[in-house]
């Protein structure tokens, strides 16, 4: 594959971490900083303070916060929170790229747009991909062996794969641009549930039982919105959940065991520079509950817990005496 550059726009955890993977096989690779300031200090410090602690960023990785260093790029990775996305998108909308990839995660709230939806009001929808899977971005960025998916409109994704692809990184393909973007999304919240488990001090029972049933609402919704249902058994959907819901280094886990010890969403976001996105998709997640009429028991308690005030135990006391039922999959 010969490319003149690749751009990845978004300066947090998982954007710098890709940014090293395509650098480490010898890509020209461009990370974009929204703000000059802190772009500034990217490059005289080469570290990410703020969201990759510890991991050097060589010489050779060009940062920038010039626009026009990103739009002279053939492939770029958009890799920001989803609900800055369209304010990122409003720089580059004149740009030529021949492939976008998205590697946000999370639900536009009020549109209820996935990523890649949000990229098609923008760009040609063939030219458009998603990468998710179980990926923590400190991991990807010490090369720990790590598998993701990709899919996306139109054309096959070999050629994505093959952009991504190293010895350490495993990329696989698949048609279900639905599916994968929706169980990279929803996993966030069930994290933030597994989190809230762990900070009420609970152990390994309810912690399992949060991941199957938290599996199983994420495949309805996804039925639903018309993704395939063995998508939400792979890297997108078990996979993620997995990693998202038990990773120390996990900010949607993290900050629900904050929730779990009593503290409130307000106290919490304070002491991150990271955006949790789970907590703008758990609001996302319910409305699309309503709106498909799907039974999300454990994203609602989640949302009513983050926006309505109630107490985690008393939503974990209302999860359990629920009227008893067959056991579903999906």
């Amino acid at each position: 594959m010969i490319m003149s550059r690749i751009s990845v726009i978004g300066d947090g955890g998982w954007g710098t971490a890709l940014a090293l993977l395509l650098h480490s096989k010898g890509t020209e690779v461009v990370l974009w900083s929204a703000f000059d300031d802190y772009a500034a200090c990217l490059n005289s410090s080469r570290e990410n303070t703020k969201f990759l602690k510890g991991i050097t960023l060589p010489k050779g990785l060009k940062i920038t916060s010039d626009d026009n260093e990103v739009k002279s790029s053939e492939y770029v990775i958009f890799a920001v929170p989803c609900e800055y996305m369209r304010g990122v998108l409003d720089r580059f909308k004149d740009a030529d790229f021949k492939r976008i990839i998205s590697a946000t995660k999370g639900i536009e709230n009020g549109s209820l747009m996935r990523p890649t939806e949000i990229l098609k009001e923008y760009f040609k929808e063939d030219r458009i991909s998603v990468v998710s899977g179980p990926s923590i971005s400190f991991e990807v960025a010490r090369g720990v062996p790590t598998t993701v998916v990709v899919a996306g409109y139109g054309a096959e994704q070999e050629d994505v794969r093959d952009l991504l692809m190293t010895e350490s990184f495993r990329v696989y393909t698949s048609k279900d641009v639905i599916g994968v973007e929706l169980g990279g999304a929803l996993k966030n919240i069930i994290a933030i549930a597994a989190g809230i488990s762990d900070g009420l001090g609970f152990g390994t029972n309810p912690k399992a039982a949060i991941l199957t049933r938290g599996l199983a609402e994420i495949t309805r919704l996804g039925v639903k919105m018309g993704a395939d249902p063995s998508t939400f058994r792979g890297l997108s959907g078990i996979g993620d959940l997995m990693t998202t819901c038990i990773s120390r280094d996990s900010r949607n886990r993290c900050f629900g065991e904050e929730i779990g010890k009593g503290r409130s969403k307000e106290e919490v976001l304070k002491d991150t520079e990271m955006v949790v996105e789970g907590l703008a998709t758990c609001r996302s997640a319910y409305e699309m509950s309503e709106k498909y009429k799907v039974d999300m028991p454990i994203t609602n308690k989640v949302y009513e817990v983050l926006y309505k005030g109630k107490d985690p135990l008393s939503a974990v006391k209302e999860l359990m005496t629920r009227e008893a039922k067959e056991e579903d999959y999906m």
